[in-house]
């Protein structure tokens, strides 16, 4: 189903800018009334077509299935480092601080997958287009902060914070930052 909704899109996406970028500078040149040539007409099928083929997938796809698919995130950097997002850690004494670490991430999704959040926004139900944008956004961001930290020489990340913010359309802009520490059992 998801093959099929992805073809949807593509198909979607390739209709509206050939209508865009083909017919409408061809409306301007040709003079009078002409008949529409096939190409423009092949391009508003795919756009329609495109349109229809993700709005019923995504309908099937919710009476099939109410709970949301899970798709595992990417392994995380081979390092040590603990997270917390309290100010200590259980059993261990924080001896040293070694200051601020971050990660930093953009993350935005395409055209396509945009399209089929827009129909489930009208049927109802998780935008799982955006949920798995921010989780793959939050694992990068993760990845990043936990680097530097292992560069520093760190045992333990605490303070851990998220901060997300609205880049443009569906971009989303994702930091994590808390503090780098080394520790003693």
């Amino acid at each position: 189903m998801k093959t099929l909704r992805q073809i949807g899109s593509l198909a979607f996406v390739l209709g509206l800018f050939v209508s865009i970028f083909g017919g409408i500078p061809w409306h301007v040149i040709v003079e009078n009334d002409p008949p529409v040539p096939p190409w423009l007409k092949a391009a508003v099928f795919c756009l329609l077509g495109g349109v229809l083929v993700v709005l019923l997938t995504v309908a099937i796809e919710q009476r099939m299935s109410k709970t949301p698919q899970q798709t595992p995130l990417p392994d995380s950097p081979e390092t040590k480092v603990m997270l917390s997002n309290s100010a200590e850690t259980p059993g261990c004494q924080i001896t040293e601080v070694l200051g601020l670490v971050q990660g930093h991430t953009v993350y935005a999704i395409w055209l396509g997958k945009d399209l089929s959040a827009i129909v489930r926004l009208v049927l109802g139900g998780e935008l799982t287009e955006y949920t798995e944008m921010m989780g793959k956004a939050r694992t990068v961001a993760t990845n990043r902060m936990m680097v530097q930290a292992a560069e520093l020489g760190a045992d333990a990340i605490i303070n851990v914070r998220y901060m997300t913010t609205s880049v443009i359309g569906s971009a989303a802009e994702l930091l994590v930052y808390g503090t780098a520490v080394k520790l003693s059992e």
